[in-house]
């Protein structure tokens, strides 16, 4: 009874079984919801990623582009998505840089948030 409304932090590839690098920057968080015994049934809490996979991800010389929306499933849950994008640069460009200007980075969001949606 004491892990009722507990909150857990597993990855990915905890949960599956496997030591893949692949899957192992996913953390989940699941919440307790029912303990009968040695039994715990869990619900979805939250998602993330590693510090480590983030930092990776972010770089120098491109811009970091961000969205979030509030979407309803179709059984009535409401979530909060986060989205991350990055500018790339062209394979034959000259430059060091390859950054967005904020009516692009506005453009891009609003395209993320539609794509989103819909899916």
């Amino acid at each position: 009874e004491g892990l009722k409304g507990r909150v857990f932090e597993v990855s990915l590839a905890d949960l599956q079984a496997d030591t893949d690098a692949e899957r192992s920057f996913r953390k989940f968080r699941l919440i307790a919801e029912y303990v009968q015994g040695r039994n715990v049934l869990c619900n979805f809490h939250g998602m993330d990623l590693t510090t480590d996979k983030l930092r990776w991800m972010v770089k120098k010389w491109q811009t970091l582009i961000e969205a979030n929306i509030d979407v309803k499933t179709t059984d009535g849950y409401v979530l909060r998505v986060f989205c991350i994008g990055f500018t790339n640069k062209d394979s034959l460009s000259q430059r060091k840089t390859c950054y967005a200007q904020h009516t692009q980075v506005r453009a891009i969001r609003k395209k993320l948030c539609e794509i989103i949606t819909r899916d």
